[in-house]
């Protein structure tokens, strides 16, 4: 798999954001969160991700694309773990909630276990359904 993140893997569509902030369930490490819910999009891959920073926490706008650049990148290089263990095409939203920037490293760790924990609450959910 390469280590990419092009522009089918990115979500740009509004209504899909739209019903995963209303329809989507989440899974919290602090300092992140990932919102999801699991749907059917346009790309060819199984998960489509977006990522933001809160303009009340980081006002100016340096610190936040600066966050939402690490934030791809950790998500970049972690995201076979995902993509591995998904058999349903997913739409997903990690969002930074910490006030404070934090370190690439501290922010790699936490998006392994982020990713993790999603995994494993989704494998659990089908666990149940069958």
């Amino acid at each position: 798999m390469k280590n990419t993140l092009g522009k089918q893997e990115r979500l740009k569509s509004k209504k899909l954001i739209e019903k995963l902030y209303s329809e989507g369930n989440s899974v919290k490490t602090f300092p992140l969160r990932l919102i999801y819910v699991q749907t059917e999009h346009t790309s060819d891959f199984p998960c489509q991700v977006g990522f933001s920073v809160a303009k009340r926490n980081f006002k100016l706008a340096v610190h936040r694309n600066r966050l939402k650049r690490l934030l791809r990148e950790t998500y970049r290089l972690q995201k076979e773990i995902v993509y591995d263990n998904l058999d349903k095409p997913y739409v997903f939203m990690i969002s930074y909630i910490g006030r404070e920037e934090v370190k690439y490293e501290e922010l790699y760790l936490k998006m392994e276990k982020l990713l993790t924990l999603f995994v494993n609450k989704v494998k659990d959910k089908d666990d149940e359904k069958l």
